[in-house]
């Protein structure tokens, strides 16, 4: 059995205790148990025991996002539409309370870094799918700016008791909108030609900082 096969079953089987033990160390145990993977060979499948698996599952509705949105005729739709449709497709592929257990679980300062990275590969999904890729500036831009849009969406989908979760959908709308009028003021910015002056410099330097994290991310790549 390779890893991911017995990390999927393990997530299977941890699903049903999540809700009462969170992504925690008691859930983990459980899942051994219940998916009859020997306990050595989960350790080294998931190191970080609940941690590991609350990724996992995070990993697993990004798939089902993409999944649902490729399925989906968009051409007819804005593109502030078409991120509206993803970002709701990719919170309604998860579990209410499995996400509450997450957040709390990520929230503590060990794993913080865990779960901003989570959101932002959220993010990423959510472009790639929708036929970004071009590697610059704009790149980390959109994907900062989303990952906020995504999270902020969250927090407030888990206090949600309206209809359908419809005060949701309206509050994702109006983020969007937020967002979009921000890129219409930066899109007038770049077009004023004093503006242009003012701001050569910093964009010079967010270029080279660009440049250089390439530059250390391929040097990373070839150190044994």
């Amino acid at each position: 059995m390779d890893h991911e096969t017995a990390k999927d079953r393990l997530l299977d089987a941890a699903m049903a205790h999540v809700p009462f033990d969170g992504w925690s160390e008691t859930a983990f145990r459980a899942a051994i148990t219940d998916s009859g993977i020997d306990a050595a060979t989960a350790r080294v499948v998931c190191p970080n025991a609940g941690v590991d698996l609350a990724l996992a599952y995070h990993r697993r509705g990004d798939r089902a996002m993409r999944a649902s949105l490729g399925a989906e005729d968009l051409s007819n739709l804005r593109f502030r539409d078409r991120i509206a449709r993803a970002v709701r497709l990719r919170i309604e592929a998860a579990d209410i309370e499995l996400v509450r257990r997450g957040t709390t679980l990520f929230s503590l300062p060990q794993n913080a870094a865990a779960g901003v990275g989570a959101i932002w590969g959220t993010a990423d999904a959510i472009w790639t799918a929708l036929g970004d890729t071009k590697r610059d500036l704009n790149w980390y831009t959109k994907r900062a700016t989303l990952s906020g849009v995504y999270g902020a969406t969250v927090l407030f989908w888990l206090g949600d008791d309206s209809p359908d979760r419809q005060a949701t959908w309206e509050f994702l709308d109006r983020r969007i909108a937020e967002v979009m009028e921000i890129e219409k003021l930066k899109a007038a910015v770049k077009e004023n030609p004093v503006a242009k002056v003012v701001l050569a410099g910093p964009a010079k330097v967010l270029e080279s900082l660009s440049e250089a994290k390439g530059r250390w991310r391929d040097l990373g790549r070839k150190v044994p």
